[in-house]
């Protein structure tokens, strides 16, 4: 999938400026510098890549131009630009499915970025037909757009893939995006939580068991490789998995067979493996504890996943679409979060990461639904804000998206 990019600004000058700028970044560029020749256009032209657009225009504004984009075609990334004056305005249209917005002055390299990504998802990533409900990954940062570039690559094949990333960076998520995108994507997805499970019931959990096996098996029970054969098997905290049971995984993966427990014949099973952890294997090697052969074997194409403190230009957007998807799973109306709550969501560590915000999000869907949410309204612990604000680029980045609210954030973290 691709097209133009459409540029939709009445100041002829800034209209030109960035059509020459994404010009000489290689992308095909329209522009309109009335919002319903944008819409005109939109609505029954060709398919776009994406469209830029300022909030104010003639015609017809921003918001008319995204519900328009939207209704079209939901996937079309919609960025706006906005004065600050504005700002709010901004935060709503994310809520109303635009990608991002960009305060004036335009600071045209993360415009760039967030546009890449865009065009790195619907032109790339997207050209593989995914599965239906396949998950939103949200984020422009470096080290997370990496990660996304990885998932692109090794999608379309059959290579194991090793996620690794603390504990609630979203591991699962990108297992599930692996599969949909991938061309098993028809075929079952099974996920499995190896620490969930007692050592002693591992093996049988897996590969399965016949009747008779051990006291208590009254039946045939199918194990998590025969129920993902055709699909993908994504094994959570591999890390945690016993020395015996790491053996069979590696005859699993290498022979493509397994043999149930009691059975006396092999099983062919014809699985994708994903598997994540949260600890580091190569020490864990060298510890002893887990298998040499079988970490290379999964190690085949490692994907690291930031922790969200060190993407936390993704914050804002992702908490938004956290709390969108909160208040939809509880039937609540949605809350209108304030730039300057998006500017203090920014200055935690988030210890527990994207669980943790999403966490946050649904309490604040359920507490505040409807309402207008502010700093204090979040109810955010003092611990999780140091040392956050005392580090000048995280200060600088909170006030960024606080924007014409600053004065009141820091007036809120003063006490």
């Amino acid at each position: 999938m691709s097209g133009p990019v459409l540029v939709v600004e009445d100041r002829e000058p800034l209209a030109r400026v960035l059509a020459e700028t994404l010009a000489r970044e290689g992308y095909t560029v329209e522009v309109c510098l009335r919002g319903d020749e944008a819409v005109e256009r939109i609505a029954h032209g060709p398919t776009l890549l994406a469209v830029i657009s300022d909030l104010k225009l003639p015609g017809a504004d921003g918001l008319e131009v995204l519900r328009v984009a939207r209704e079209r075609d939901p996937q079309l990334p919609v960025f706006l630009i906005t004065a600050f004056a504005s700002v709010e305005t901004a935060v709503q249209a994310l809520k109303l499915g635009a990608r991002d917005y960009f305060p004036k002055p335009l600071e045209m390299p993360r415009l760039l970025v967030a546009l890449r990504a865009a065009a790195s998802a619907r032109g790339q990533l997207l050209s593989v037909e995914p599965a239906a409900g396949a998950p939103t990954l949200v984020g422009t940062s470096p080290r997370f757009l990496a990660a996304l570039e990885a998932l692109r690559r090794v999608a379309p094949t059959e290579a194991s893939v090793l996620l690794l990333g603390e504990s609630g960076t979203g591991k699962e998520l990108f297992a599930r995006s692996l599969h949909a995108y991938s061309p098993r994507h028809q075929g079952p997805f099974v996920a499995f939580a190896c620490a969930a499970v007692p050592e002693t019931l591992l093996e049988a959990e897996l590969f399965g068991y016949e009747r008779g096996a051990f006291t208590g098996a009254t039946s045939r029970h199918v194990g998590r490789f025969e129920q993902a054969s055709g699909g993908t098997l994504f094994l959570d905290e591999i890390g945690e998995v016993g020395p015996a049971v790491q053996v069979k995984l590696l005859r699993a993966l290498e022979e493509r067979r397994i043999t149930r427990l009691g059975g006396k014949g092999e099983v062919r099973v014809d699985v994708r493996l994903v598997a994540a952890t949260n600890r580091d294997l190569e020490t864990e090697v060298l510890r002893g504890s887990f298998r040499a052969d079988l970490y290379h074997r999964l190690n085949v194409f490692p994907i690291t996943l930031p922790p969200l403190r060190e993407r936390r230009e993704d914050i804002p957007a992702l908490a938004l679409h956290l709390l969108t998807r909160a208040c939809a799973k509880n039937s609540v109306p949605l809350p209108l979060l304030r730039p300057a709550a998006l500017g203090a969501l920014v200055l935690p560590s988030w210890p527990g990461n994207v669980r943790q915000l999403a966490n946050l999000m649904e309490r604040v869907a359920i507490l505040s639904a409807g309402e207008r949410v502010g700093p204090r309204e979040l109810s955010l612990p003092q611990e999780l804000l140091r040392p956050g604000w005392e580090l000048p680029e995280v200060r600088q980045l909170a006030l960024h998206f606080a924007g014409e609210e600053g004065a009141e954030l820091e007036r809120y973290l003063a006490g």
